[in-house]
């Protein structure tokens, strides 16, 4: 039996939620990817705009953090990081076009450089190629590809087209979280 250090609680014990919550939850996922995809533009600056004022929240704790701990050494770390995410968060609420344009350019080098790497590393195995990851791989750096091909123009609905087929996804998944327990039954 496994434990849940925070409460003690054996996790066999958690209840899944009743299926109409689950249900609920998967349908205003769907609707609201639906609702995103209505508009990716303005998605993707509502996106950048959220992820620049979580930055701007985590760097004010971190910094705050420096000061409660100030004996535990690292404080100037703690300092510069939170300034870092100061900087970085106010860059995005202060600037979110060109904002969406530089994250949409890193995240197409990330999945060039992730692919390339995958691409490599399948290669490493004795018995051969690792299919898996070699597909994986040429995936990862195609994506990262057609991503940056089409910058910057892409950078003004990708992270919007990207939020709201992530929110259908987890809407179905939700759906069939919870019709599963009726087909277990049947």
């Amino acid at each position: 039996m496994s434990v849940n250090n925070m409460s003690g609680t054996p996790m066999a014990s958690l209840r899944a939620p009743a299926p109409w919550v689950c249900a609920t939850l998967g349908i205003v996922m769907i609707a609201a990817g639906i609702l995103v995809l209505g508009d990716v533009v303005v998605a993707t600056l509502f996106s950048v705009f959220f992820i620049g004022v979580m930055a701007i929240i985590a760097g004010g704790f971190e910094i705050i953090h420096a000061f409660w701990t100030k004996g535990w050494g690292g404080f100037a770390w703690q300092i510069i990081l939170g300034v870092l995410y100061l900087a970085f968060g106010l860059m995005l609420v202060s600037q979110p076009v060109s904002s969406a344009l530089t994250l949409t350019y890193i995240f197409g080098l990330l999945l060039l450089a992730s692919g390339a790497l995958r691409i490599g590393l399948s290669f490493t195995k004795a018995g051969g190629p690792d299919w898996i990851m070699l597909l994986s791989g040429v995936f990862g750096a195609l994506a990262g590809l057609v991503i940056l091909s089409g910058w910057p123009a892409s950078g003004l609905w990708l992270l919007g087209a990207l939020l709201g087929v992530d929110l259908i996804i987890h809407g179905v998944a939700w759906l069939i979280f919870a019709v599963r327990p009726a087909m277990q039954t049947a």
